[in-house]
């Protein structure tokens, strides 16, 4: 990555300097102190303080840009959801895995409900969505229970067998007594699609040729009947559902699958306790890649947590975090983590920097820290402080691998939360920061009172908050679409065809407050 040196610095406006290795020697500072790029003498930057300029570029589309990682967890798309209980669970690990991300269920989880989310996850299909399911004899009002536990909003009606009977949306619910019986309010015979079309006759996935052209055909089927959704079938028996967008979608997304075909799971573990044994049961559950996690990543407890994980053998990409400098991540490096997790304080459920006055901003953290990573054959995720997709962009140009999410995503129909509507109408689900007095609650319910009282005392996070849902992008893919075509666009910006390249090529300039608001779109005239 580049910088343009500023008239301040005293170079002339426009003139780039490359950015220097993390090893480079400078008579100001440490090199492990110093952001990598970053002018000497300036201040820590996040990521509205700086902006990408254009470059040459030969990129024709920007679906010609590959958002693959290069970190061995096998994304396709550079977006982790955090472990954070009000973020992710078994639908949006099942939904971001769908699209080529990865989703880390949280350490506050029991083992054995955690065994049970990973069979599930691994049991659905990669292609098609997971249906909500009723009976015929199942009311109006279950059904409107669940449908907001899916982006498709609708349900459908088998019998004991499988066997798809009829499709309920919310408008056959609507103006309906809640207790009608679905029977009386479900639309059957309507179209039905055969999951052999989207294989090869050995049954095995068809090629990516082949399932584009069935995808068109599955879209046409359904435009020229109006119809939003489809039961896919096999055999008789209801294997998923495909809509139109999620025909479409299939189309540009490739779904990030373990070794076997099965979607990826990630899943974390703390630093207390008996780290090894935890690790051993979530290894042997099948998780895809292991998150060794606490707010404060560079510590003794972290190295003994992974010595204890590295003791194992782990034949999985080992995550460890969270640190904000070039020590920090050597040392985790060192230590056995494969990719190291960057950020303190910027997530909106944060209170820590607040509290402490600890942190960094995000945009030189992960600057200075990718580029240690990456000189020791790591990588790091960018953890936290992502509120637009020009954000994810500026992380990725910085070097990181992936870009972790967790409010953003929060306020999606995906995530685990129950969905409230305030005083005004609008649909929200609840958020809280994994150092609040909530999440302390969960995570020490097998302690005694006295001990989680006291603990309770040291609270960091804020509790409780609203992420409403954007009418326009309610879902997590709707959120996924918006982020990876700003991505693309930054990408064909730079002239890069992968994330290495973008990491190489992208020219960052450093810009006022009235230059971020320059840049923001107005909802009316001035």
């Amino acid at each position: 990555m580049r910088f343009i040196e500023s008239a301040r610095h005293g170079e002339r406006t426009g003139q780039t300097t490359e950015t220097p290795s993390a090893t480079e020697d400078s008579a100001q500072t440490q090199p492990q102190e110093q952001p990598k790029g970053q002018a000497r003498g300036a201040t820590d930057l996040t990521y509205a303080d700086v902006f990408l300029v254009p470059s040459r570029s030969e990129m024709t589309s920007r679906l010609d840009a590959d958002l693959s990682s290069d970190d061995g967890t096998g994304t396709t798309i550079p977006l982790v959801a955090a472990n954070m209980t009000a973020v992710t669970g078994k639908r949006m690990v099942e939904t971001l895995a769908r699209r080529g991300g990865l989703g880390v269920l949280p350490q506050d989880i029991p083992l054995p409900v955690i065994r049970e989310v990973i069979d599930w996850v691994k049991g659905r299909d990669p292609l098609f969505e997971t249906p909500v399911v009723l009976g015929p004899d199942n009311t109006v009002i279950d059904a409107l229970h669940l449908m907001d536990k899916r982006a498709h909003g609708a349900v459908v009606v088998v019998n004991g067998e499988g066997r798809c009977l009829g499709v309920v949306s919310a408008a056959d619910c609507t103006g309906v007594d809640r207790f009608t019986s679905l029977a009386s309010v479900m639309k059957p015979g309507g179209i039905e699609l055969d999951a052999r079309a989207f294989e090869q006759s050995s049954g095995a996935p068809a090629s990516n040729g082949e399932r584009s052209a069935a995808l068109r055909e599955a879209f046409d089927t359904l435009d020229a009947t109006a119809s939003e959704l489809a039961p896919v079938l096999r055999d008789g028996k209801l294997l998923g559902v495909l809509t139109r967008t999620g025909a479409l979608r299939s189309t540009i997304y490739q779904p990030a699958l373990d070794s076997s075909g099965r979607l990826k799971v990630a899943a974390a573990v703390g630093i207390n306790g008996d780290v090894r044994g935890k690790a051993a049961e979530l290894l042997d559950a099948g998780v895809d890649c292991l998150v060794v996690d606490t707010a404060h990543g560079h510590q003794k407890k972290m190295f003994e947590a992974l010595a204890a994980v590295r003791g194992l053998d782990p034949q999985v990409p080992v995550v460890a975090g969270n640190v904000v400098s070039a020590d920090g991540v050597r040392d985790l490096i060192e230590a056995g983590a494969d990719i190291v997790k960057v950020g303190v304080g910027p997530g909106a459920m944060c209170t820590t920097r607040m509290m402490t006055a600890v942190g960094r901003p995000q945009f030189s953290a992960v600057l200075e820290c990718a580029a240690m990573a990456r000189s020791m054959g790591g990588t790091v995720w960018a953890d936290g402080g992502v509120r637009y997709p020009r954000d994810v962009a500026l992380a990725l140009a910085a070097g990181a691998s992936q870009v972790m999410i967790g409010s953003w995503f929060a306020g999606t129909y995906e995530s685990p939360g129950d969905m409230l509507t305030d005083a005004e109408g609008r649909r929200y689900k609840e958020s809280f920061g994994m150092a609040s007095a909530r999440a302390v609650q969960n995570r020490t319910q097998g302690e005694g009172t006295f001990d989680r009282a006291r603990k309770g005392l040291f609270e960091e996070g804020i509790s409780s908050s609203k992420m409403y849902l954007d009418p326009g992008r309610p879902g997590l893919e709707d959120l996924l679409d918006m982020i990876t075509a700003g991505l693309r666009s930054s990408m064909t910006y730079a002239g890069a065809t992968n994330l290495a390249e973008f990491a190489e090529r992208a020219l960052v300039g450093i810009q006022s407050d009235a230059g971020y608001q320059e840049g923001r779109p107005l909802s009316q005239s001035w």
